[in-house]
């Protein structure tokens, strides 16, 4: 199988993938054409299918495998395929393990390092808050080990969300120690918990969709409500304590324009936020670097990091 960490520039390709998504789009000159998203599990590709009316393009639909004949090409210096060919897949001729996107790191390692972190936590209402979570709640943790912590962004593959918030935390974790001003225990609990909301803003694999609840709500407000619901269940949680740790979840984006409710009013929320936006940020580039296969030249402009990119020179 060609998986599409391994596709380049002029690869000629004949192969089963995940269609993710499938949009009918118009070019500027008003010709429809099909905009699809294909998946594996080394990642996501651009497709085209620019002569719909072709006899070779068959009838499929989004979440279909796939059949697709076609060339690579490089597009605003990402890989994108054109599609000849195209036909719903016949079972057999794939093995739907092949096309889950998974963390190359140990989901059980990361998981293991994350409850570290909760059990470092002193603050006794925190510490049961965190626990309730991470330690007593089965389905949740399952959930959790699983999830995608995006749809196509960053950390958009399974154990994405315990990756990140792993990364989080430990960035967290070091702002604490180097500002000693920061309250470690509200920090620490609102780094585990700020992308909580994602499990009911996002369906599961090989889904990864954005539910309804995630378009009405998105995953900020679902995850402040899932945690004061479970406050409610611990008698005598500070009000003040409360109030601190859903501000950071509510102002973790940092500004209005990127879906925070609030701006960082506290240093936990804007430690938070600086930590989030580092291991984002980093993870969309290291992605985009990945996604340019060998080319050492210039990728072309990154409409998530407003800028032209390219790897370094290795010496």
């Amino acid at each position: 199988m060609k998986y599409i960490d391994s596709l380049r520039e002029g690869m000629r390709i004949s192969e089963v993938y995940l269609c993710k998504s499938k949009q009918i789009a118009v070019t500027k000159t008003g010709k429809e054409y099909g905009r699809l998203m294909l998946q594996d599990k080394t990642g996501i590709v651009d497709a085209k299918i620019w002569n719909l009316n072709s006899p070779g393009v068959g009838t499929f639909e989004a979440m279909d495998y796939v059949r697709i004949d076609g060339d690579v090409s490089v597009f605003m210096g990402a890989n994108q395929l054109n599609v000849e060919r195209i036909r719903k897949a016949d079972e057999g001729e794939y093995l739907p393990e092949n096309y889950l996107p998974v963390s190359d790191k140990n989901l059980e390692e990361m998981y293991k390092n994350l409850r570290i972190l909760v059990s470092s936590i002193k603050n006794p209402y925190l510490k049961r808050l965190t626990e309730s979570y991470f330690v007593e709640d089965p389905a949740f943790i399952k959930a959790f080990k699983f999830h995608s912590a995006a749809k196509s962004v960053h950390h958009g593959f399974v154990g994405g969300l315990l990756e990140h918030t792993l990364s989080v935390a430990k960035m967290c974790d070091y702002f604490a120690a180097a500002y000693p001003m920061l309250n470690r225990d509200l920090l620490l609990t609102a780094a585990v918990f700020h992308d909580i909301g994602k499990l009911r803003e996002l369906s599961p694999f090989p889904e990864n969709d954005y539910t309804d609840d995630g378009q009405l709500l998105g995953h900020i407000i679902i995850g402040t409500e899932m945690i004061a619901d479970r406050i409610c269940t611990i008698p005598g949680f500070p009000e003040r304590l409360a109030a601190e740790l859903k501000h950071c979840i509510l102002a973790h984006h940092g500004e209005l324009e990127y879906g925070s409710p609030k701006k960082p009013a506290i240093l936990e929320a804007l430690a938070l936020n600086f930590a989030d936006n580092a291991d984002a940020k980093m993870e969309t580039m290291i992605e985009a670097l990945r996604g340019g296969g060998n080319n050492m030249g210039w990728l072309g402009y990154s409409r998530l990091l407003e800028t032209n990119i390219r790897r370094t020179t290795e010496e």
